[in-house]
């Protein structure tokens, strides 16, 4: 099944599984005019011209001496290329355009790692696996794992990158036509007490990150949680309610971060003529409504404390998403069956959100509405190791360097997620402050 990506999956179904991923990030990079991949969207980010080398870099210094027994060809371009995180030093990068390898050096160095890849795995025996102390660390179908899912996480996050890009430096993809939906009705809905399991088990044989182990079951108090995710015309009203000017809305960190950058409305808002605009990635129009809301954990908190709620644990998301009445779990918000394109919006099917009531097939067990796609969803858990927790031996940074507190635990998807990362264990973390996610929220009350 879908949802647990077994680790010894059939070589062809890896390889291919690989290639897709590939085409996903390539076609991300072509939407980029050929004269702005030196660009620098986000100023806490990269260079645009990093990621794409960054992508080859990554895969070629897992896979080379692990399990393909290569030497390198360029050690210098490896060690450039590899590493792309947020910073949490609070420092910006400041390096200039001359200082990476031309356009033409990297996209040679991109080409040669990955005719040097396809050509050691078309020659790998699957069945061995590497005799280090790591043992099945490094089993070929947990690395192309890592590979395969690490390429289509850039998928997303360079969307988030490349949606801050000034439009006349893209190359423009024709806008979905507006979806006409019934009117939406906030409410709430009461899910009662229960059980919630957080995380996978590691005796399961399935794929996942070092931080979705071990599994835990939690009990779940009762609570309310809202049916949809917060709206653009309901943050409208918290904004016209003069949100982002009371302090007593705002954790003290977070309005000081408000105050230091004059934040006053989503990122992806532009006001214009006493009249809201969303810029998508393709174009400006008028502010939809009815689609979620993008915003900030900092800025989400402070909406829901002025709705006198508050933002979900992680556990209550997951009860809410994935629990019954006889509390016996699901794969899905829906129940067992595979996503698809009815479910939900994932999978790199659109460029923008949906109406938040657009899928009602991909309601759960107790109603709740659009869990999976349309937006990731801000908990109120910071990201932390579940108990058993054990570092992948080949990235021991991956999760642990994000366990400082300062980060917050995101669950569901966004319209550029992966199928394979609906899985119930999958989870995601970012800044409080990070506003260019594709990430909403729903509130919930006790």
């Amino acid at each position: 099944m879908l949802v647990a990506q077994k680790e010894v999956e059939a070589p062809q179904q890896l390889l291919e599984r690989l290639a897709e991923s590939r085409v996903r990030t390539d076609e991300i990079f072509d939407i980029v005019a050929p004269d702005s991949l030196y660009e620098r969207p986000i100023p806490e980010r990269h260079r645009i011209i990093f990621y794409l080398g960054h992508l080859e870099a990554f895969d070629w210094n897992l896979l080379r001496e692990r399990i393909l027994g290569m030497k390198p060809f360029d050690a210098d371009l490896d060690k450039l290329f590899a590493f792309g995180i947020d910073p949490v030093n609070g420092k910006l990068p400041t390096d200039q355009p001359g200082d990476w390898p031309s356009l033409a050096a990297t996209r040679d160095y991109v080409h040669r790692i990955r005719e040097s890849i396809d050509a050691g795995l078309a020659a790998l025996d699957f069945s061995a696996v590497n005799s280090t102390p790591a043992g099945a660390d490094y089993s070929p179908g947990k690395l192309l794992n890592v590979a395969i899912e690490h390429r289509l996480m850039h998928a997303e996050t360079l969307a988030y990158m490349l949606h801050q890009l000034p439009l006349e430096h893209k190359v423009r993809k024709q806008r979905a036509p507006e979806l006409v939906v019934s009117q939406i009705a906030p409410r709430m809905i009461e899910i009662p007490a229960g059980r919630a399991t957080l995380g996978m088990s590691s005796h399961d044989g399935a794929f996942g990150w070092d931080n979705e182990f071990e599994a835990q079951t939690v009990d779940v108090p009762g609570f309310a949680i809202d049916k949809y995710k917060v709206t653009n015309r309901q943050y409208l009203d918290f904004i016209t309610a003069g949100g982002y000017k009371n302090p007593d809305l705002w954790r003290e960190e977070d309005w000081k971060w408000r105050t230091a950058h004059n934040i006053r409305h989503p990122v992806f808002w532009v006001p214009e003529n006493d009249r809201w605009h969303l810029r998508t990635m393709f174009d400006e129009i008028p502010l939809p409504i009815n689609w979620p809301v993008y915003v900030s954990h900092a800025e989400a908190s402070a909406y829901a404390r002025w709705a006198n709620k508050s933002l979900p644990t992680e556990a209550q998301w997951q009860r809410a998403a994935y629990g019954t009445s006889n509390d016996v779990e699901t794969f899905f918000p829906w129940g067992d069956e595979e996503p698809d394109g009815s479910k939900g919006n994932f999978d790199f099917h659109s460029w923008d959100p949906t109406p938040v009531n657009f899928f009602p097939d991909g309601d759960s067990a107790f109603g709740v509405a659009d869990l999976l796609g349309n937006g990731w969803e801000w908990t109120s858990s910071k990201f932390e190791p579940f108990p058993g927790f054990q570092r992948f031996s080949f990235y021991p940074g991956y999760s642990a360097d994000f366990f400082d507190g300062k980060h917050y635990v995101m669950k569901g998807a966004s319209p550029r997620t992966a199928t394979c990362m609906l899985r119930r264990s999958f989870r995601n973390w970012f800044q409080p402050h990070y506003q260019y996610v594709y990430a909403g929220f729903r509130c919930v009350r006790k």
